[in-house]
């Protein structure tokens, strides 16, 4: 069988060795709730598009899918920030870091009293 030698595909590859070696603990029934309580995308607010898992401390940079590093982001958002950490990418684009960081604190803390 040929591997594909394409960047895309290397890049690929890559991700899913450091994906394999970080121990993942988010639920799909934790997701649910995450995205219940954001309403949205944590970073714009936006409501009618697909979601995907964002990890505020990227995996890349030692963080893992967990109910206190994920958040619902809309693809924009999650293309945007790549593994940029999270308060310096929110002030380059001009959003409330502050309001974000609060509102994350406070769901999860809802989120792991239940």
């Amino acid at each position: 069988m040929a591997v594909s030698r394409t960047r895309s595909a290397r890049a690929s590859r890559k991700r899913q060795r450091r994906m394999r070696r970080v121990e993942h603990d988010l639920s799909d029934a934790e997701w649910l709730a995450l995205q219940r309580a954001w309403g949205g995308c944590a970073y714009c607010g936006s409501v009618d598009v697909a979601m995907q898992r964002d990890c505020v401390l990227a995996i890349s940079r030692g963080g893992r899918y967990t109910l206190a590093n994920v958040v619902p982001a809309c693809r924009t958002c999650n293309a945007s920030k790549c593994n940029d950490e999270v308060t310096g990418w929110m002030r380059r684009t001009k959003r409330d870091e502050r309001t974000f960081l609060v509102r994350q604190y406070e769901i999860v803390r809802d989120l792991t009293d239940v």
